[in-house]
């Protein structure tokens, strides 16, 4: 059996498959989660891998993005106008969370909108100098309000969907 055969065979396979799918940017959660269900997984083993999965890369952005962005200027610099385009939408992300701190930082992530999860939330919370401790309980209560969003309206697609057919 080669690789992708067990990511998309096995129960072990397919959580780790949308663990790795959750872990990308953009995509993150709200595309993991489904991505999980329509392999085949229920929901009740869905939905912990896909939360994991969005919150591995939280930690290493918060506290080493800074250095990533410096280490790349320096060694990179053909690459700085990726940096540039990121550092300012973290900085532009950032200005909406700052208000209102932890909890802008939780409803941030909660809300499963491109542009809203736990990688922006994390890169805003490293350029606004928020401590780890304090912002990963944050981040982690959005991406838990987020997987609940996301498996709600999951749940009710396929329904519709199924019900369609």
């Amino acid at each position: 059996m080669d690789l992708f055969q067990w990511l998309t065979a096995t129960t072990a396979g397919k959580c780790i498959f949308t663990m790795l799918v959750s872990m990308l940017p953009v995509i993150e959660l709200r595309g993991g989660l489904p991505f999980g269900v329509a392999l085949g997984l229920p929901y009740y083993l869905a939905f912990p891998a896909a939360v994991i999965g969005n919150l591995i890369p939280a930690p290493i952005i918060i506290i080493y993005i800074r250095r990533i962005f410096e280490l790349m200027r320096k060694h990179l610099p053909w690459l700085n106008f990726l940096v540039d385009k990121l550092e300012r939408k973290a900085h532009l992300k950032g200005k909406k969370v700052q208000k209102y701190q932890y909890v802008g930082l939780w409803l941030f992530v909660a809300i499963p909108l491109p542009g809203t999860g736990a990688w922006t939330a994390s890169m805003a919370a490293a350029f606004l100098g928020m401590r780890l401790k304090k912002a990963m309980p944050a981040i982690v209560m959005g991406v838990l309000s987020a997987g609940c969003i996301m498996l709600a309206l999951t749940h009710v697609g396929i329904n519709l969907f199924s019900g369609a057919i």
